[in-house]
């Protein structure tokens, strides 16, 4: 006979609730990219859009400016994770602050990503020029599809515990990327390594 470990199975089949909770969790965030990418695809360019009063070379450097701290915002959400589940300094149960500042700094993330994914889809839409601009445009539809996919397992009680750290993993992976692609390379006089 096997050693028992961790949780009980339940052999109970899963509620018609649950199966369209798992089903909604499965398709919404895919949906949300999709969407994202569809707009941007089927949208006429604005090249003078602005951006918190900036246009044109002032509004890209702004965008660098504000997806940096993006970038910095979600190191510290890692931490903070990790602090959360024990991964950093031998934590076993996170304190109440570091959860409800878990939880505000990515709010306070996300609401600096919709400023700049705005400015992002209405000047140029979803442009597939270049590999740096098509990986960029992919990464922030991604973006939006893993913060879907989050909110999704972070509020449901009937998913695997591997997909709360997944989810987040690849909000992370996304915000890395679009760094990566967009404002390292406006920072960085117009060139990033690779792209």
């Amino acid at each position: 006979m096997p050693p028992k470990t961790g949780r009980p199975r339940s052999h109970r089949r899963p509620s018609p609730a649950h199966r369209v909770f798992i089903a909604l969790g499965a398709v919404l965030p895919v949906a949300a990219g999709v969407a994202i990418w569809l707009i941007g695809q089927h949208h006429t360019p604005e090249y003078t859009t602005s951006l918190f009063g900036q246009e044109g070379e002032g509004a890209v450097t702004l965008k660098a400016r504000l997806g940096t701290a993006l970038l910095g915002l979600a190191v510290i959400q890692v931490l903070l994770a990790m602090g959360m589940y024990g991964r950093r300094g031998g934590l076993n149960a996170a304190p109440r602050r570091i959860r409800v500042s878990h939880r505000l700094i990515g709010w306070a993330a996300f609401l600096l990503s919709v400023p700049i994914a705005y400015h992002c889809v209405r000047t140029y839409g979803v442009e597939t020029i270049n590999t740096r601009v098509y990986v960029h445009s992919v990464a922030g539809c991604a973006l939006y599809g893993a913060f879907v996919a989050k909110v999704l397992v972070v509020h449901s009680r009937h998913l695997p515990g591997w997909l709360l750290p997944a989810t987040g993993s690849t909000l992370f992976a996304a915000i890395g990327v679009l760094w990566y692609s967009a404002p390292l390379w406006a920072l960085n006089e117009y060139t990033v390594p690779g792209l």
